[in-house]
This record gives C-alpha cells, structure tokens and sequence, in this order.
C-alpha cells in the first residue's frame, strides 16, 4: 500500500477536478495491515483526492474498520472542492518520517505526520516546507481525534505519531475564530 502511495506522490501535479490519480481500490478491512496502518492508508488516499472506493466485506468488518471508513472529517478532505492533491513535502533522511501537504478550499491545509519507523517519532511539519508564510499563526485539528489544538501554533506543528502511524491535521490561519 505504501509504495503505491509513492508511486501516486510523482503523478500529484497532474491530479485535478476532472482528472484524478486513482491508486486502485481501498484495503481497509481486508486483513494484513494494523488498525494504524488502516488509518495512514486511509489518510493518504484521502488526501491524495483518490476515489475511495471500500474493497472490503462490509457485512463483516470490525467497528474498528468502520470508523476509519466513516471518519466524515478525513472523507471531507478528499472532496474538498478546490481538488489539489497533497504531496510529499518533508522526508526524513532515512525516509521513515514524512510530511504530506496540499491546500484545500478557504485557505485551510492538510497535513499529514506519517512514521513508517519500527518506533515512535516526534514529527515536525514546518510552515515553510508546506508553502505557508513561516509567521503565520495557525489553528488546528486533528482529524482522527477530532478535536482542535487548544492553542494556536506558529511556524510548525510537531506530534508524536506511533509507529506505522499517522496523525492528520487540518489547519487555518488564527485570523478566523475558532
């Protein structure tokens, strides 16, 4: 799953309404993967504008399975009307830690914390690297908790992600109320 992730992330300045990279058929629910990678595999069809077409047995998936299928913030992404695929934007030197980005509609953005390390990461996003002005103070949310930062962040924004992990955020500029 990841690696055609990769693969999709070179065809990204060809994704628009009209034309999308399509990655092939979700596996959510299908065995082999954890319930974390379920969810980064979820986030970067999502954010990759990919239809999201379920490939597993609804009668018999887990509760689990369907949440992160259900999740209408992540599926919110993916129909965002402005149809900008995210892309890689950040990788670490050993190419374990990323960073996904891409703008939606209303001046917001996604990013995307993903670790595919054996351990837990801290992992930074860094306004720059997304294409945000690095004074820009920012809220965000956390799309699979769905809860938003009690704080505005400038600069960055950094969490720890487990291990074959991810954690999605969206963010907007502090100028509009929570």
């Amino acid at each position: 799953m990841i690696r055609i992730a990769d693969l999709n992330n070179k065809w990204a300045k060809y994704a628009k309404p009209g034309g999308w990279n399509d990655p092939d058929m979700l596996q959510v629910g299908n065995g082999g993967m954890r319930e974390s990678e379920y969810r980064v595999h979820f986030s970067l069809w999502a954010i990759m504008k990919a239809p999201l077409l379920i490939g597993c047995d609804l009668s018999r998936v887990s509760n689990a399975t369907l949440r992160i299928l259900g999740n209408d913030e992540v599926i919110a992404v993916n129909q965002d009307r402005l149809g900008v695929q995210a892309r890689k934007v950040q990788v670490s030197e050993d190419s374990l830690i990323e960073v996904w980005s891409g703008p939606l509609s209303e001046g917001r953005w996604v990013v995307a914390l993903v670790n595919r390390s054996p351990i837990s990461a801290k992992v930074t996003a860094r306004w720059k690297a997304i294409g945000l002005n690095p004074v820009q103070p920012m809220y965000a949310r956390d799309l699979w908790k769905k809860a938003t930062m009690d704080k505005v962040i400038s600069g960055a924004l950094s969490a720890r992600v487990p291990s074959h992990d991810v954690r999605l955020f969206l963010v907007w500029p502090a100028t509009e109320t929570l």
